[in-house]
């Protein structure tokens, strides 16, 4: 089978091809493109015609190669577009970094507590979230456009749309938008009457492997390729990425590593309580049985901001190169809380890093080395304190900790990781939300009868590579140091 995965993160994008054969799943990239936020105005917009051309060109590509069984998008979560009745879109579409939705946040909070939406949807309270940032919209006065508009689509439905003219919400992105109800099983009336937000404003709530639709004959006529079938999948990215994991559900801890790491475990269903508020877990919907349970961190934003930084001053690095001069600077030297307010938006990011050293300090990294090494062990500070939250919460135990995406390739920061949680860590896949997304178009069309078979086909045609904790000794004092130094992270 020819399969398609349109993968889009919120630095960049890429079309894979994937041809299921013998029990092995071949992964060929076919476009690949970066992208990111575009400040306009006092706004942070997508420029979504731009990814949406970029979509087209992967598919005519894939389409010179054979004919396209299926497709299947996902993307990064709570961005969205409004289209009219003749499907037209409305607005530019906002990114979920712009900094209104903390001006709007005492707005949103005053029609219904952080607790209660919590106890509503099971989600975390996070400036990013749909609800905030339809929030923000009303506060600002654009409150005419959820009146106005057609429909409302997540990124993923909105290219569905695009493709099928089919408006359907599908269930894993809804899931973590704050406005979905798990146990309703639909969008929350109660957040919705909070906010005057018409129903009928959101397509029917799909659950992935659902067929969207053939994309329309126009199209095809106009782009060059047969009419195939999109598919729902779990639209979600970290959705996609968890249900690659090779690993047995109850013994791994699943970091998706990307921009954002997500850190979580897989559950029956969702977990609501006091703990799961106070500790601001996420209750994210996945695969039926595959629910995800799990802490948000910001990963390898910092990073990629960090080098955009040295790039606009005509310095080139690499991934590996940083990795190199991490390797070479001190250890445990600084830490800085990476899921720190100050880090969320872009923009000088290596002063703000230089500037909580500092604070905290009386001094700062001040080379490249120096502040790849503070983030990454920081990180991986991070991640111990987030899997004892989780093995604290759920009351299991989990031996092993399992790093999927674009993060499991990188060598020093999964050794880190394992040294920092005293726990091997299995790396890979590197391309997990395509493998999830591929997973589920082949459930989809009837050739595999499980997730659990999709993992085990994914473990014999991408093993993972492992890494055994090291010195935890050594780092076991440097976690006593970190939570010394930040003590609310212990709350």
């Amino acid at each position: 089978m020819n399969l398609v995965a349109f993968d889009l993160g919120a630095s960049g994008g890429k079309v894979m091809e994937g041809r299921f054969d013998n029990g092995r799943i071949t992964l060929t990239e076919l476009t690949r493109f970066e992208h990111g936020p575009i400040p306009m105005g006092d706004g942070l917009y997508w420029e979504i015609a731009g990814i949406y051309r970029n979509l087209l060109d992967g598919l005519r590509y894939a389409s010179s190669r054979g004919l396209i069984s299926s497709l299947g998008i996902d993307s990064f979560s709570n961005d969205f577009g409004f289209i009219d009745k003749n499907g037209e879109l409305l607005t530019p579409v906002r990114c979920y970094r712009d900094n209104r939705t903390s001006r709007y946040a005492e707005y949103v909070y005053g029609k219904i507590s952080g607790r209660r939406l919590h106890e509503l949807t099971g989600n975390q309270n996070a400036p990013f979230n749909t609800l905030m940032q339809l929030g923000a919209m009303q506060a600002a006065g654009q409150g005419w456009i959820l009146e106005k508009a057609h429909k409302f689509l997540f990124i993923p439905d909105l290219f569905v749309y695009f493709l099928t003219g089919q408006a359907v919400a599908e269930y894993t992105i809804t899931s973590v938008s704050q406005l979905y109800s798990f146990g309703g099983r639909e969008f929350s009336r109660e957040v919705l009457e909070a906010f005057n937000i018409r129903r009928d404003l959101f397509g029917p709530v799909v659950m992935p492997g659902t067929a969207a639709g053939l994309v329309r004959d126009s199209l095809c006529q106009e782009q060059g390729f047969s009419p195939f079938r999109v598919i729902s999948v779990c639209e979600h990215d970290t959705a996609s990425a968890y249900l690659s994991s090779p690993l047995n559900r109850r013994d791994a801890v699943i970091i998706s590593s990307g921009t954002w790491a997500l850190m979580g475990c897989e559950l029956d269903g969702p977990m609501i309580n006091e703990a799961t508020y106070r500790h601001n877990i996420a209750n994210e919907g996945g695969y039926p049985g595959h629910h995800r349970f799990l802490k948000n961190v910001m990963g390898s934003w910092i990073i990629q901001e960090i080098r955009a930084e040295y790039r606009a001053k005509g310095i080139e690095y690499s991934y590996g190169e940083l990795e190199d001069a991490a390797k070479k600077a001190a250890p445990f030297a600084w830490f800085i809380d990476v899921d720190d307010n100050a880090f969320f938006a872009p923009g000088n990011l290596t002063g703000k890093i230089q500037e909580s050293c500092r604070r905290h300090y009386g001094s700062a990294p001040e080379d490249i080395g120096g502040l790849t090494r503070c983030v990454y062990e920081s990180l991986a500070m991070k991640y111990r304190r987030n899997l004892e939250i989780l093995e604290t919460v759920t009351g299991y135990g989990f031996p092993v900790i399992n790093i999927v995406g674009g993060g499991s390739k990188d060598r020093l920061m999964c050794q880190f990781t394992a040294d920092a949680c005293k726990r091997p860590v299995a790396a890979g896949p590197q391309e997990a939300t395509v493998l999830g997304n591929i997973l589920v178009q082949l459930i989809s069309a009837g050739e595999i009868a499980s997730i659990g078979e999709g993992r085990g086909i994914v473990a014999s045609s991408y093993p993972p590579q492992w890494y055994e904790p090291e010195d935890t000794d050594r780092w076991e004092e440097g976690y006593g140091q970190y939570c010394a130094l930040f003590p609310g992270i212990l709350a």
